[in-house]
């Protein structure tokens, strides 16, 4: 019975699969994508603009964003198509994670990412720091001054994006990457323009060298990797307790020397 399967619990119980933590790492741009959607609300209770934006994760540029009133699997094949062309994005380039919606995980998506050589992946459910980039993208847009509580039309969702997207990729000094623009950094001017910082903060510090207690100021640098789920560096600590845990335990009994007590005579002496 056991062979055939037979012998198990009578009840019904959820067996979830498991899923693989995505580990992926981007060096320039155009190398990884993040894309997802959020829901903008609309003119009335219940009705929702669906926002899909695709974001550079190594320059944190929008490379595509689009609105539409529902959420679809041909939509979502139209904007990835459309984006990776523009990029001008050859085979086996890229790779672009998503989340779980019916839209990223339908087999019209998956069919055209296979042609176009772009590599996918997907975020464990219920785990944000799988889609990080993307999640903080959205926080800036709807924390952002002047952003509506709803929207009137599809028309004016589109209108407020897109003044916003401008500001965001060519004028929003991102922290993440040292004070740039995503655009500086997407069109391969980072160099240049920490360069330049450099000059000017070396003629303020020769002018006024009272005004820096540090010494000469330096720009904040590029970073040179940018991770989703960075593989953990093995721990020395735990290392050390596995080694002493497989340690075989010496008995004070096979030692040869004997056990001598030693008590104080204050304590031993009664009153």
């Amino acid at each position: 019975m056991a062979a055939a399967q037979e012998v198990r619990e009578r009840r019904d119980q959820v067996r979830r699969p498991t899923y693989t933590k995505p580990e992926l790492l981007a060096t320039r741009p155009r190398e990884l994508w993040s894309w997802d959607s959020t829901k903008l609300k609309g003119p009335t209770k219940w009705t929702y603009y669906y926002l899909y934006v695709i974001l550079d994760v190594f320059s944190r540029y929008v490379v595509g964003w689009t609105i539409s009133e529902r959420e679809t699997a041909e939509l979502a094949e139209a904007f990835i198509a459309e984006t990776c062309a523009k990029e001008g994005i050859a085979p086996d380039q890229l790779t672009l994670p998503a989340d779980r919606g019916s839209a990223m995980t339908s087999k019209s998506v998956a069919q055209l990412l296979a042609d176009l050589g772009v590599t996918k992946t997907h975020s464990r459910p219920h785990v944000s720091n799988d889609n990080p980039y993307s999640e903080a993208q959205f926080k800036t847009l709807k924390y952002r001054p002047g952003f509506p509580n709803q929207f009137g039309s599809l028309v004016d969702a589109r209108a407020w994006a897109r003044p916003f997207f401008q500001w965001y990729n060519h004028e929003h000094h991102h922290n993440g990457i040292g004070l740039l623009t995503p655009a500086t950094v997407h069109c391969g001017q980072a160099a240049e323009t920490i360069a330049a910082r450099h000059q000017v903060l070396v003629a303020a510090y020769q002018a006024h060298p009272e005004r820096f207690v540090r010494g000469t100021p330096r720009p904040p640098t590029l970073p040179t990797v940018v991770w989703i789920n960075p593989p953990r560096a093995p721990q020395p600590a735990v290392e050390q307790l596995s080694l002493l845990r497989d340690q075989p335990l010496v008995s004070t009994a096979a030692s040869s020397q004997p056990i001598v007590l030693k008590f104080r005579t204050e304590l031993s002496q009664t009153a």
